[in-house]
């Protein structure tokens, strides 16, 4: 009967060690899914920031591919608009450039003459004015 004894004692012990080594195993296990569990929340937190930062980069560029656009048709609407107004001063410097178009503008706006020319100038509105004067002394000096 000892024998008999010794072996369950010696089942009941290689059922413990069992047990122990299941409940260690079961426990580093349940360690390693928890190390498992973190690891992924926090690549999937460094993920979820990665893909916020490439959307936000992707509409600020976008707003500025936009606001680029608009200054270009701006600057070209400017550019034409400056390439006109410099055809339409070639222009004028070729219709002044004339000898004849100096000397109209010489004769009507500076009041000159040619060389075998006399200048009469003859001055209504000084004229005018001097009447106006001359009658308002005449109706101060009648009303006094």
């Amino acid at each position: 009967m000892p024998d008999n004894k010794n072996k369950k004692s010696n089942k009941n012990k290689k059922t413990t060690e069992k047990t122990i080594q299941q409940s260690i195993s079961a426990h580093k296990s349940r360690k390693e899914l928890r190390r498992t569990g973190f690891y992924y929340s926090f690549l999937t937190i460094v993920l979820l920031f990665c893909l916020i930062q490439i959307g936000f980069s992707a509409i600020l560029n976008i707003s500025k591919l936009v606001a680029y656009k608009a200054k270009i048709i701006t600057l070209k609407k400017t550019l034409n608009d400056a390439e006109e107004y410099n055809k339409n001063l070639k222009e004028e410097i070729k219709i002044f450039s004339t000898t004849q178009n100096l000397e109209g503008i010489a004769r009507n706006t500076l009041k000159m003459a040619g060389e075998d020319e006399v200048l009469i100038i003859i001055n209504n509105s000084n004229s005018e004015n001097k009447t106006k004067k001359k009658h308002k002394k005449n109706e101060v000096k009648n009303a006094e």
